[in-house]
């Protein structure tokens, strides 16, 4: 199911159950945050919330917003319209699975998945509903078709001084007037007490290689300094800072745009753990089942969705000094200092006349972003599986901050098999980061961790069956000695082969004979 908005998924969610709507007036500083943390920590994730009112300094925004929306294994489904993330896995896994047709009826089957493929290519439209209202800064807000009047005219109309024009037209030019969207009344919140500011927090970032010309949507927060100039906080290892790099290099001034809301699938796509160079606008319109419409922004030539909510164009300049970035409470669970960060300018703002301003926050686990994490984990197991076919399962517990800790069963064959999956996982993209690789047997859910500590602590020697190794950290990592370096520990939890150091006999685990629980379940089952 592809929305046409967010407030579509927004309103798909409260048929559903999911939401809950808050008519008070609730400050986007702290207030949003302690609210939405109350549920994002509640069994099951809690519920979505849609604030009616949400105040930016006492005033009240224009914006309703709506936070953890896809902080449940529902409504992540939802938001991939799927049943559940394990239905969307499982299609992707067959489609990883496809082999050249031995008969007329594999044929068949094979064309209806290319068939569904048509929908990955994104398509440029002349309009959007993300263009409903347009702001170029510098200039007054516009609408889609011209206005019969002075375009220079910023201050509200009235029948005494344009006496020309029908009522309908005075009251829609002053609605857009009082509506043209700032950074200051777009209803971003201060998340925790010791951020350096306001932070938008579902920010989807487009950028391009100016050698290339490949687009990479990456999610990176932005702190509002005033209303034209935030930071832009892309992380060392990042596509968007990579392509920035090289218009550093060049000294030539890069286009950027941010956009918020839309499909929620654009959300999803610009978190997913994509190969370089691979447009996560494909992978939006395979999930979605329909081809991403993109629309070319107003003030540079990239293009967006035209269903966004809302649209933020501007430029980072190289020429430009760094700009002290932060402090911010991050999903580490702890504040990531202040750092310097390039400057992005505002250019323009656009967005739907009904717009909802999508939002998250971070900090100490359990918080939306595990669910979104662990649905990346989920659907791109079948990659990991192409590359290590011993691989079972995958999880990433909430405790670990999404890369921190990763739990990984395998069908084990040989010796030392283990320490070849560690390597192998280090170095698939930002499993770079992983600090913790605990390697178990087949025949452990990886998603239980009780399950996994227990085959930790009972089938290991920690000299004989650990190992250390350096490599690349996440630059919001507070604990290593140095800023994106890094240390990392593996450890094999398996049973223990000959070939292995292990010369003793390896005793079984402890089981009931099956028989017998058949026998004590016909006799009692649903008495004790």
């Amino acid at each position: 199911m592809a929305f046409d908005s967010f407030r579509a998924f927004v309103e798909e969610l409260e048929r559903a159950g999911e939401l809950i709507r808050i008519e008070e007036s609730v400050a986007t500083e702290l207030e949003i945050t302690d609210l939405a943390d109350r549920q994002m920590k509640s069994p099951g994730g809690g519920k979505a919330l849609l604030i009616q009112k949400p105040t930016v300094n006492g005033q009240v925004s224009p914006f309703p917003l709506a936070i953890n929306t896809m902080g449940s294994w529902k409504r992540m489904a939802m938001s991939l319209g799927a049943n559940s993330v394990d239905e969307v896995a499982a299609e992707l896994g067959s489609l990883m699975k496809a082999k050249p047709p031995m008969s007329f009826r594999e044929a068949i089957k094979l064309l209806g998945t290319a068939l569904d493929l048509r929908h990955m290519k994104p398509k440029l439209v002349k309009k959007g509903a993300c263009k409903e209202v347009v702001h170029k800064f510098d200039a007054p807000p516009t609408r889609t078709e011209p206005w019969p009047i002075a375009t220079d005219i910023v201050e509200p109309l009235n029948r005494s001084t344009v006496k020309s024009f029908p009522d309908s037209t005075i009251q829609q030019f002053n609605d857009l007037t009082a509506l043209a969207p700032t950074l200051l009344n777009l209803p971003i919140q201060k998340c925790w007490p010791l951020d350096g500011g306001r932070f938008i927090t579902l920010p989807c970032v487009v950028t391009k290689d100016p050698d290339t010309g490949e687009r990479n949507v990456g999610m990176y927060r932005i702190q509002i300094y005033d209303e034209r100039t935030t930071g832009m906080h892309w992380q060392l290892q990042k596509v968007g800072a990579r392509h920035g790099r090289r218009y550093y290099e060049t000294g030539t001034r890069m286009p950027v745009a941010i956009f918020l809301g839309g499909d929620p699938v654009f959300t999803f796509a610009a978190t997913a753990p994509l190969p370089d160079g691979l447009d996560e606008f494909l992978l939006a319109g395979y999930l979605r089942k329909k081809s991403v419409e993109l629309v070319k922004c107003e003030t540079n030539d990239l293009e967006v969705p035209a269903n966004a909510d809302v649209v933020i164009e501007g430029y980072v300049d190289p020429r430009e000094p760094l700009r002290e970035e932060g402090s911010f409470g991050d999903h580490t669970g702890y504040y990531t200092l202040p750092e310097p960060y390039p400057v992005f300018h505002v250019t323009a703002i656009t967005h739907r006349k009904d717009a909802v301003y999508p939002a998250t926050i971070v900090g100490l686990p359990p918080m939306e972003d595990f669910y979104i994490g662990s649905a990346s984990v989920k659907l791109f197991l079948p990659i990991f599986k192409m590359n290590f076919p011993e691989i079972a399962d995958i999880a990433l517990p909430a405790e670990g901050v999404f890369h921190n800790l990763v739990f990984v069963s395998i069908r084990k064959s040989y010796p030392m098999q283990a320490y070849k999956i560690m390597h192998g996982l280090w170095g698939m993209g930002q499993m770079m980061f992983t600090k913790y690789i605990v390697v178990v047997d087949d025949d452990v859910d990886v998603h239980n961790t009780s399950e996994v500590l227990f085959r930790l602590c009972a089938n290991t020697d920690p000299q004989r069956d650990s190992i250390f190794t350096k490599g690349p950290a996440d630059v919001l990592d507070h604990a290593t000695s140095e800023i994106a370096i890094g240390t990392k520990l593996g450890i094999d939890a398996t049973r223990k082969l000959a070939g292995e150091g292990f010369k003793r006999p390896w005793p079984p685990l402890i089981k009931m004979d099956e028989n017998v629980r058949k026998k004590v379940d016909a006799l009692f089952g649903g008495k004790l």
